[in-house]
């Protein structure tokens, strides 16, 4: 199953990361246009908020599976891999597990910003976004 985990999560990362990529980079201004506005206008929307959800929790989990591999091929002593599997599995849920909180928890109009790097729906100072 973790190869077919593999193989599938690569073609569907493939796919994520190049729409990532063609959305941040060549619409708009390209890369000049990433800023706080900009990922505060993309996350006040829930597609963004998911499909960024399923670019990190796939790309973790490929990555952890890969290096799961690497640590069976070149890890020796029993011991030393069930030592290197707990600390690759808990850095791994750490990551996942904050990477999702900031992503639901995101405020896009924090009070006090100032109202130049904020999205054009906030309303400067409320904290309280307009609907976009």
């Amino acid at each position: 199953m973790a190869w077919l985990f593999m193989r599938w999560s690569g073609a569907l990362l493939l796919v994520l990361i190049l729409v990532h990529l063609f959305v941040n980079l060549m619409l708009g201004e390209g890369i000049n246009q990433i800023d706080f506005a900009f990922v505060a206008g993309k996350w006040a929307h829930p597609f963004w908020q998911w499909f960024d959800l399923l670019l990190l929790w796939l790309a973790m989990l490929h990555g952890t599976n890969g290096l799961r591999v690497i640590i069976d091929d070149y890890a020796d002593a029993a011991m030393t891999r069930l030592w290197l599997k707990g600390v690759l599995v808990s850095c791994s849920a750490v990551i996942i597990a904050l990477g999702s909180l900031v992503i639901f928890t995101f405020d896009p109009c924090p009070v006090g910003a100032a109202a130049s790097s904020l999205p054009s729906f906030c309303t400067t100072g409320t904290g309280t976004p307009h609907a976009p």
